[in-house]
């Protein structure tokens, strides 16, 4: 009877309620608040996560917007599959508890392949109807896809390139004679300067402990634990923090060859500076520390060389022959 009533109504009041229909969605859209904040210092100026929940809830409210769940996490995004929270809200998509995604920006989702790789996918399913930004919406449709591709792409690039900046910017300080990082014990930074132009300068207090150091193992044959009880038990020497410094500490600065003017960086690259800081001690006192702290390899207790064992080998396996000595006491 009531389709009969729809079809006697004239055609104009059809086609409204052909519109209202259509209008009214067939699968209602639930939506998850993701924010995420990076304590990494890639990130630090990004909005942090209670003022990134404050923007999207004002956006939902005005644009009459279902927030089933808020959830928020604060891990970097630069790896795929590392972040929980991210990895269960994916989870929960697949399993329907949500089919929209409200963030602050791109970034926030993802800064990896991987990870944009898998909320694409959701979207091919179509189990992911809506992505939500701040002024920006993305929805199963090519284009929207490609630029969300793009943006999540050029996140990755601005990791990737930060890294290369930051290590072009340290082999850079390196080549103008000032290693990246905190100073050895016997020098301070120029706290007044800006990041990056830091100069080093001699720590008037500590330096001249630090020569002692070297010389009392050069010339009076002292050892560590030596050093370490006589810098504990006759001196005032402390560390920046106020602190006794360790045994290994005392062997460090006995190896560190910033002392007397080079360094290498990073450790174990080979790749050996020629610093600006004043010199502490002179590099042929460094040489004769190291001279004395060398230690002669030991031979293991009871090592016997027998004959034949470097000449036999066995036909079957190839191995060769072992002997030991066997002693019987009466």
């Amino acid at each position: 009877m009531e389709q009969n009533n729809i079809n006697q109504a004239p055609t104009g009041v059809n086609q409204r309620i052909l519109e209202v229909k259509s209008m009214i969605p067939a699968n209602p859209m639930k939506y998850c608040l993701y924010a995420r904040k990076s304590s990494e210092a890639d990130e630090l100026q990004a909005l942090s996560i209670d003022s990134q929940i404050k923007e999207m809830l004002d956006m939902a409210r005005a644009e009459n917007m279902e927030i089933v769940e808020i959830r928020q996490e604060s891990h970097s995004a630069k790896d795929s599959g590392q972040r929980p929270v991210y990895n269960q809200l994916l989870a929960d998509i697949r399993a329907g508890m949500f089919n929209g995604i409200l963030c602050w920006a791109p970034d926030r989702l993802s800064r990896n392949a991987g990870d944009l790789g898998a909320m694409v996918d959701l979207m091919d399913q179509g189990k992911l109807l809506e992505i939500k930004t701040h002024g920006q919406k993305f929805t199963n449709n090519p284009n929207e896809k490609f630029l969300l591709m793009i943006l999540g792409s050029q996140a990755k690039l601005e990791n990737d390139s930060k890294s290369l900046n930051v290590k072009r910017g340290l082999r850079a300080k390196c080549e103008k004679g000032w290693r990246p990082g905190s100073p050895p014990l016997g020098y301070i930074h120029d706290k007044y300067a800006d990041k990056g132009d830091k100069k080093v300068f001699l720590d008037q207090k500590r330096a001249p402990y630090i020569k002692k150091i070297f010389e009392k193992v050069a010339y009076d044959g002292w050892h560590g634990r030596q050093i370490y009880k006589w810098l504990i038990n006759e001196t005032d020497f402390r560390t920046r923090n106020n602190k006794y410094v360790t045994l290994s500490m005392i062997y460090r600065i006995l190896g560190d060859s910033y002392y007397y003017g080079e360094f290498e960086y990073p450790i174990g690259s080979g790749k050996i500076y020629k610093g600006k800081q004043d010199s502490i001690i002179s590099r042929e006192l460094f040489l004769k520390v190291r001279e004395k702290m060398e230690v002669a390899p030991k031979r293991h207790p009871g090592t016997v060389d027998f004959a034949f064992t470097k000449l036999l080998y066995c036909g079957a396996c190839g191995s060769g022959i072992t002997a030991e000595e066997k002693f019987k006491h009466q």
